[in-house]
C-alpha cells in the first residue's frame, strides 16, 4: 500500500477542507493524513493532501504561491467579506471597467493586508472567527502578502472575474473587501476556485466523487503521487545503499563542493529518503528529515 505521497484533490464547493481530510483517511485506512493548505467550504479546487510521513512536507508546501480564479461582486459589503455572511452596507453604484483598471495596480506588489474578522487566526488564545461570532470586537493586525499577478479576466457588472497568483496567507476575501472599499461601491467575494497551489496544478487534481469511487474500488493508489513532486524545486541527491544507511542513522553526507541550502535524498529506489542541508560550509549535507522506517 502506498502510505507515502500525495493526493491533489479537485475541492467541490461545499465541504470543509477537514471533512476531505477525513474521507481520505477513512478510504484509504492511513491514520496520519493532511493538507498543505485549506480552502474555505464556498472555495473549490486544488487542495494538497500529504499522506503518512509525507505530513511532514506540509511547512514547506504550506508556503508556497497559489493561483486562484475569483469572482468580486460590487454593490455591498458582508460581515465575512464573502457570500455568507450578513449584509451590512449595499450601494446602487457599481465601477466602471476605467475605475477598475485604475484601482488593481495598487494590490499588485508586496502589500499590507488585515485577515477578515472570521478567519481561523488566534487573537489571545482564542480563533478570531468565535470572536465574531459572538459578537466580540476583532482587530486583526494588518501583514504583509505579495500578490504576484492581479489580471481583469471578465466585467459583467456587478461582478468582476480576476485571475489571482499571490503568497501564501493571502486572503482574497480581504482583496474583494478591500478592492470594493477603495472604489467606493463596497465588494465581496462571490466564487473563488484555486487552480494551483505550489507546483501542483488543477489537471493533476482529482476530482472527489471519482476519488471515493476508487476507494470503494480499492483503486485509490493510482492517483498517490511521489512525495518528491512536492519539492521541484529543491535539488537531487542520489543516495546509494550505504548512504542510505548513514542518513537512516541520521549521519552527515559528504557533499559537492560549495551546496547551499536544502535537497532532496533520493534511495535507489526513486523514494524521497530524506530533507538535506548543506551545512559546514556547504560541505556536508544534514539529514533535516528523514523518511525511512
Amino acid at each position: 500500500m502506498r502510505d507515502f505521497g500525495l493526493i491533489i484533490v479537485d475541492k467541490p464547493v461545499g465541504p470543509t477542507s477537514h471533512r476531505i481530510v477525513n474521507l481520505v483517511r477513512q478510504g484509504t485506512g492511513i491514520r496520519k493524513v493532511g493538507h498543505a493548505g485549506t480552502l474555505d467550504p464556498r472555495a473549490s479546487g486544488v487542495l494538497v493532501l500529504c499522506l503518512g510521513p509525507a505530513t511532514r512536507l506540509s511547512e514547506y508546501l504550506s508556503t508556497t504561491s497559489k493561483r486562484y480564479e475569483a469572482t468580486v461582486r460590487f454593490g455591498a459589503t458582508t460581515r465575512t467579506y464573502d457570500g455568507d455572511g450578513e449584509f451590512i452596507r449595499r450601494s446602487d453604484v457599481l465601477p466602471t471597467i476605467a475605475q477598475i483598471q485604475a484601482a488593481l495596480p495598487q494590490f499588485v506588489g508586496e502589500i499590507q493586508q488585515a485577515p477578515p474578522p472570521f478567519s481561523a487566526i488566534k487573537l489571545q488564545g482564542r480563533r478570531a472567527y468565535d470572536m465574531a461570532r459572538a459578537g466580540e470586537p476583532v482587530d486583526l493586525a494588518p501583514r504583509g502578502v505579495t500578490i504576484y499577478r492581479l489580471d481583469m479576466v471578465d466585467y459583467q457588472p456587478p461582478d468582476l472575474a480576476l485571475a489571482i497568483e499571490c503568497s501564501a496567507g493571502t486572503y482574497v476575501r480581504s482583496l474583494a473587501n478591500d478592492l470594493g472599499d477603495c472604489l467606493g461601491s463596497g465588494g465581496y467575494l462571490a466564487a473563488l476556485r484555486r487552480t494551483k497551489a505550489g507546483p501542483f496544478g488543477i489537471e493533476q487534481a482529482v476530482s472527489l466523487e471519482r476519488l471515493e469511487r476508487s476507494f470503494a474500488a480499492h483503486s485509490w493508489e493510482e492517483f498517490v503521487l511521489p512525495a518528491a513532486d512536492a519539492l521541484p524545486q529543491m535539488p537531487l541527491v542520489r543516495l546509494d545503499a550505504d548512504q542510505l544507511e548513514a542518513v537512516r542513522h541520521g549521519h552527515r553526507l559528504p557533499a559537492a563542493p560549495h551546496s547551499a541550502g536544502m535537497a532532496r535524498g533520493m534511495g535507489p529506489d526513486g523514494e524521497l529518503a530524506a530533507i538535506l542541508e548543506a551545512v559546514e560550509g556547504g560541505s556536508l549535507w544534514h539529514p533535516r528529515k528523514v523518511f525511512l522506517e
